[in-house]
């Protein structure tokens, strides 16, 4: 059955970005290193041994790539501002060289009739801070305050909506116990003690952005995964308990309840959570937001299996879990397709956040084939069409369900440095050759722009 679906003229579609991932010249402009140009400079740690140190190029190319922005009519961006760029070395004065091309970043925006999202932290924090002690130290979220200052003195009377922080649980889980990410330790302990870090990064953040009087509303990002108990043994939906602690409770119920649940809690105390949350840190980071960003991909579908998480460091405080990939259609990165997570994910984000904004920040996927390369100037990805055809669909269909949701914004305006995956994995609905950073637009972008013509109407089988 086809579904016609319509989302309201106040809808927000947009298209988001990542400073790292694209901007490339990290040198310019007086700007310092992050932990992710030490960690893609390190053998073995990036796929291909490349790192940021061009990747887009959107650091030169930007008036251009605005251009390209807006002829797909969106109605925002949402972009990152490079921490070491405002900061070389994470704290003091304002690098202003830095802050230029962002200032110049969001007139472009404005000139062209899109409103700009700015996300302070996507991962690129400077290396000096880790050198300091990184996210396990406390000193690091009371620098992230600073740094939230002297942006929004130089934006704050013009960006519309901030993000404090983009998927703390990448960078606490991902980047200090799993050692995949930036800046690539296996440390449980560590992991913990960065959770809550971030989290009062975030709280400050949003005193800062505050203090300073911006007139856009405040906010984060976070990654929720629906959970999924892979089995029906006790230990398998326990399992499921778990990772819904540490993936989902760990980062919102602090933020909208103003404490850490207690299962969670439980869970990661031998690796001594509790010494790190100070008497009065739930109520920093609980203070009200006026949005909240979700970046959704897949579910998360585990089991228990005995050593599994200890093994690999995804799950730290929960050593028996295993995730599992369940049947059907998945990406070039091998995640399940699962549009209908979406509309529950944001059903859960409704009743945690209450009546605060919800913003799908970040929804794509990567595709090897065929968009690998244009063929007589066409990139053809009908793969990438179907996942965000449904996926808007999805999003349809939990507001007409009730969900306040206000945005949706695409998962990447471009092709990309991918983390770990280097530039094998693409994203963008814009095709980038990175030996020529020659742009084109791929099928998916074609469709994407010919759906805000259409005022946001979707088909969905």
């Amino acid at each position: 059955m086809t579904v016609r679906t319509d989302l309201p003229p106040d809808f927000v579609w947009g298209v988001s970005t990542s400073a790292y991932q694209i901007e490339g010249r990290v040198d310019l402009d007086g700007g310092g290193r992050s932990i992710w140009d030490t960690f893609a400079a390190t053998p073995g740690r990036v796929r291909g041994g490349v790192g940021g140190e061009v990747a887009a190029d959107h650091r030169r190319r930007m008036v251009d790539d605005v251009a390209l922005i807006a002829s797909l009519g969106v109605d925002a961006y949402r972009f990152s501002i490079s921490w070491p760029r405002v900061q070389p070395g994470g704290e003091g004065p304002a690098n202003q060289r830095g802050l230029d091309f962002y200032d110049r970043l969001v007139d472009e925006l404005l000139r062209r009739g899109i409103d700009p999202v700015v996300t302070l932290y996507h991962w690129d924090l400077p290396q000096e801070l880790e050198d300091r002690g990184g996210w396990p130290a406390r000193e690091t979220a009371l620098r992230f305050a600073d740094y939230a200052a002297l942006v929004a003195d130089r934006l704050g009377d013009r960006v519309v909506r901030w993000s404090t922080v983009n998927e703390p649980w990448c960078s606490a889980i991902l980047g200090y116990s799993a050692g995949v990410h930036a800046p690539g330790l296996r440390d449980p302990s560590a992991a913990v003690a960065a959770a809550h870090h971030l989290l009062l990064a975030h709280g400050l953040g949003v005193a800062a952005l505050r203090d300073a009087g911006v007139t856009g509303g405040v906010g984060l990002t976070l990654n929720p995964y629906p959970v999924v108990a892979a089995g029906d043994r006790p230990e398998d939906h326990d399992a499921a308990r778990r990772v819904d602690g540490i993936a989902n409770r760990l980062w919102w119920d602090p933020v909208f309840r103003g404490t850490y649940p207690d299962d969670v809690r439980a869970d990661l105390a031998p690796l001594g959570f509790d010494d790190h949350v100070g008497d009065t840190d739930m109520a920093v980071i609980s203070q009200p937001v006026d949005a909240l960003g979700l970046n959704y991909y897949r579910r998360h579908h585990v089991r228990h299996e005995a050593g599994a998480s200890a093994e690999n460091g995804m799950w730290p405080g929960s050593p028996d879990v295993l995730s599992v990939e369940p049947p059907g259609e998945h990406t070039a990165l091998g995640w399940a397709v699962e549009p209908d997570g979406l509309t529950e994910v944001l059903h859960q984000a409704a009743t945690v956040a209450g009546p605060v904004g919800l913003f799908v920040d970040e929804n794509g996927a990567a595709f090897q084939d065929p968009d690998r390369a244009p063929v007589d100037g066409v990139v053809d990805d009908p793969a990438r069409v179907r996942f965000l055809r449904d996926h808007v669909a999805a999003t349809a269909l939990a507001r007409t369900e009730g969900v306040e949701v206000r945005g949706y914004f695409v998962w990447s305006l471009m092709d990309n440095f991918e983390w770990a995956e280097g530039y094998e994995s693409r994203f963008g609905i814009v095709h980038v050759d990175f030996e020529t950073q020659q742009r084109t637009l791929k099928s998916s972008a074609e469709w994407y722009r010919e759906l805000l013509a259409g005022g946001g109407a979707v088909e969905a089988g």
